[in-house]
């Protein structure tokens, strides 16, 4: 199931009927709400306008949908997504989230924090959880679709595409009050033409962080990492497409990067015969006009493909299911402590219902090898499992006769809603970046 087809108004349409954008302009503010038809009663959807009008899901029904369904989305509690969700992560209304972050969106110039006079509390406080740099790139990538998979895409993931789904995913986010839109900053894809109209728009969007009234406000920026330098007077952090701005890093702070990241660093140099990606999330504030310091940072590994990975045995993994041309969602860790009780894929084309695929790395550390292996004794024998000291086995059969199915499963849903079928149908293909649904 490559596409979508819906529900509007009595009529029905496909993802790329070009009637579609017109059937959304009139619902868009009243009260009537599309269908998703990818199972026979249909799923809700709301509707949501970027620069086009979309449709996408509502909160909590991602599991109502067919798994092969652009809008499925699987049990928050097999991904680091479950522990956040509630609290970190807080979903108002249709479109709009509310994220409670771990790391600031100002500084305070040559202020500390007043201590506070000794008292007996009055209250006992339960902390609330905070997400950290990489759980809000992991939200980012989720919910602009990077971490599914079909067919479809192969070819279409850009520098282009993933700037436009990952700022559409931000403008439905705020932060401390604060659209995230406007303190997110993806580069452009860099052309020698258009360099120069691409520098004036970073530079405005940046303008944000001019400090006022003693106050350094900060900015997210995150693209793929491409190096960094030694200077005389700290060292120089070159993302890709932005080769005429660096970002500036203290010593200390990219030595503790390199320690702490020191496996992605490693994944990068393996002779694997398919190229990571390394990913870069920089919280930074202006240290003069257009001169950028890195204030925190995280690094995500992902497969050539733009699909976040753990490490080199989940890549071996993601490069498999592509070169088979399976569909697939790969969950997310965010900030949870250990992914052992996670699946390290879940298929969506060979049944019904996902099916989940573990990986055990001969190279995992023992207390997280230990924890897996308790994992999967749960799960019992019939459970997907590849051990990488030994040959990866045979993936579960996609379903055959895709087509027939999403037909008949289209046809019972029309017929229940009442919808009338498109006098002509339109190409069904997923888009490139973004699973619509999110």
């Amino acid at each position: 199931m490559d596409g979508q087809r819906f529900s509007i108004a009595g009529a029905s349409y496909d993802a790329q009927d070009p009637r579609l954008q017109e059937a959304l302009a009139r619902v868009h503010d009243g009260a009537d709400r599309p269908r998703c038809l990818c199972v026979p009663d249909g799923v809700e959807m709301y509707v949501a306008r970027h620069r086009l009008y979309v449709v996408k899901r509502m909160p909590g029904t991602g599991g109502q949908h067919h798994p092969q369904c652009p809008s499925y989305e699987p049990d928050a509690q097999q991904s680091g997504l479950g522990e956040l969700m509630g609290e970190a992560i807080v979903e108002t209304a249709p479109g709009s989230v509310e994220l409670r972050v771990d790391f600031p969106w100002v500084r305070m110039a040559g202020r500390g924090v007043a201590p506070g006079e000794p008292h007996d509390p009055g209250e006992v406080v339960a902390p609330r959880r905070r997400m950290s740099l990489r759980a809000l790139t992991h939200f980012l990538f989720e919910r602009a679709g990077f971490n599914r998979w079909s067919p479809a895409m192969a070819g279409k993931r850009s520098q282009g595409v993933l700037c436009k789904h990952l700022l559409e995913a931000a403008a439905e986010m705020t932060v401390k009050g604060q659209p995230l839109a406007q303190r997110l900053y993806v580069p452009e894809p860099f052309s020698e033409a258009s360099k120069a109209a691409a520098a004036q728009r970073r530079r405005d969007k940046l303008a944000i962080l001019r400090p006022h009234d003693g106050q350094s406000p900060l900015a997210v920026v995150l693209g793929e990492f491409k190096t960094c330098e030694s200077t005389a007077f700290g060292r120089r952090v070159w993302i890709k497409h932005m080769p005429d701005v660096p970002l500036l890093i203290a010593d200390k702070t990219w030595e503790r990067t390199r320690r702490m990241y020191a496996a992605y660093f490693e994944v990068q140099d393996a002779g694997a015969g398919y190229r990571p990606r390394l990913v870069m999330t920089a919280l930074i504030r202006a240290k003069r006009e257009h001169v950028y310091e890195v204030d925190a940072l995280g690094l995500m590994l992902t497969s050539e493909h733009w699909i976040p990975v753990e490490g080199a045995h989940e890549i071996e993994l993601i490069h498999a299911l592509v070169t088979q041309q399976r569909r697939f969602i790969k969950p997310l860790r965010y900030d949870a402590r250990s992914t052992a009780s996670f699946p390290n894929a879940l298929l969506i084309d060979a049944g019904p219902e996902p099916v989940a695929l573990h990986v055990v790395s001969a190279f995992a550390e023992e207390k997280e090898r230990a924890a897996k292996i308790e994992a999967l004794s749960r799960l019992g024998p019939a459970a997907w499992v590849w051990w990488t000291d030994q040959a990866m086995p045979a993936l579960p059969a996609a379903l055959t006769g895709a087509s027939d199915w999403r037909g008949q499963v289209l046809g019972r849903a029309e017929r229940a809603s009442g919808a009338r079928a498109p006098a002509e149908a339109g190409n069904l293909q997923a888009d490139a970046g973004n699973a619509n649904g999110t």
